[in-house]
């Protein structure tokens, strides 16, 4: 065994993680009653960007006012490029109750945007003396976070779970891909010919890299790795957000 001792992230339930836009607050109390056992309320994609300011202030009514019982509850912020981010992480946690347990982060590239969030938050828990520390997860969805990935999930000790964002992840590395998280008839492997000549055709992961890369990454430093979303929903052997 190394000496280095990795230590476990906080533990919580992570088979299925529930998104929901900030924008539609009627869908809230529904959320809060499923089986998911993390809801993350979202600023990011879900929310047009008329509606991220009004977003921002349900989320953060929500938090306090909903009953999300056992639940792991999560706000999803907006990227670190674009001008709502900073807003995102100061309301939320100046104004928020705290029953927020954390923050998703998306398309990380880099420790350092990782660490400019743990900036953030430290000095608003501590300027408002929040007594509950809020953790992240962070989605990894371009090349230039997965190429990064090992460095992302050292980068704070408020890291608890890496999870994989297969749609931008697919664009950014232009994958061909047909649906989100889905297979790709077109990324497969023919057998040698059989007897009569024919050959069979088998379908291969195409995401099985790049989710074994980041699984390693979340693993060696005591993260929780979860899966992507996968876009056929009526698909019931597939859920939202799965652990690895």
């Amino acid at each position: 065994m190394s000496f280095f001792t990795v230590e476990p992230a906080p533990a919580r339930l992570n088979r299925s993680e529930l998104a929901v836009p900030g924008s539609q607050p009627q869908m809230f109390e529904k959320a809060a009653k499923s089986a998911a056992d993390v809801v993350f309320l979202d600023l990011e994609d879900a929310v047009a960007p008329d509606d991220k300011a009004q977003a921002r202030k349900n989320i953060i009514q929500a938090i306090g006012d909903i009953d999300w019982g056992s639940k792991a509850l999560s706000v999803r912020i907006n990227g670190l490029d674009t001008h709502y981010m900073y807003r995102d992480v100061v309301d939320v946690l100046e104004q928020a109750s705290e029953r927020l347990d954390l923050i998703m982060i998306p398309k990380v590239g880099t420790a350092a945007d990782v660490y400019a969030v743990d900036m953030l938050c430290t000095q608003v828990e501590t300027a408002r003396g929040r007594r509950k520390r809020v953790g992240f997860e962070m989605i990894i969805e371009t090349a230039l976070g997965m190429q990064n990935v090992h460095e992302i999930a050292a980068a704070s000790k408020r890291n608890e779970s890496l999870h994989f964002g297969v749609a931008d992840y697919a664009a950014s590395t232009k994958a061909r891909t047909t649906s989100i998280g889905g297979a790709n008839a077109d990324y497969a492997v023919l057998t040698e010919p059989l007897e009569d000549g024919s050959r069979q055709t088998h379908w291969g992961d195409m995401w099985h890299y790049a989710i074994s890369r980041m699984v390693v990454a979340a693993r060696a430093n005591g993260l929780r790795p979860v899966d992507g979303p996968f876009g056929n929903f009526s698909d019931a052997r597939s859920s939202s957000r799965k652990p690895r």
